[in-house]
């Protein structure tokens, strides 16, 4: 079981990380949009900035808290939820508690 925000909350995707070549032969890690984890999530606001004057850009970063079951995400990863693709900007941070309670908090940023 799970908190009551994570059981009823929104429906997020989110991409695993792996390992790729790239042309010039280097290891580089990326987000893997085939076989995605779909998880349940609570979403909570922490700051966001409009862009006002043309040249600037709109910044919008949310904390999002899921089960802390997820292998394979990282700070490299990508979530997709709200119809809009969202950068992983803070490593995963677990948070343990009981059964019920332990969880991850992600803090991700709108992308562009």
């Amino acid at each position: 079981m799970s908190s009551y925000q994570r059981r009823r909350g929104l429906t997020a995707r989110v991409w695993k990380t792996a390992e790729h070549i790239d042309n010039r032969g280097n290891r580089v890690q990326i987000a893997e949009p085939a076989d995605p984890h779909e998880v349940r999530c609570a979403l909570i606001p922490q700051r966001s900035a409009r862009a006002e004057v043309p040249g600037q850009q709109q910044i919008n970063i949310t904390r999002m808290i899921v089960d802390a079951d997820l292998p394979g995400v990282t700070l490299w990863s990508r979530v997709e939820v709200l119809g809009t693709q969202w950068d992983i900007v803070t490593p995963p941070a677990y948070h343990h508690g009981t059964r019920r309670t332990r969880h991850w908090s992600i803090d991700i940023r709108e992308r562009p």
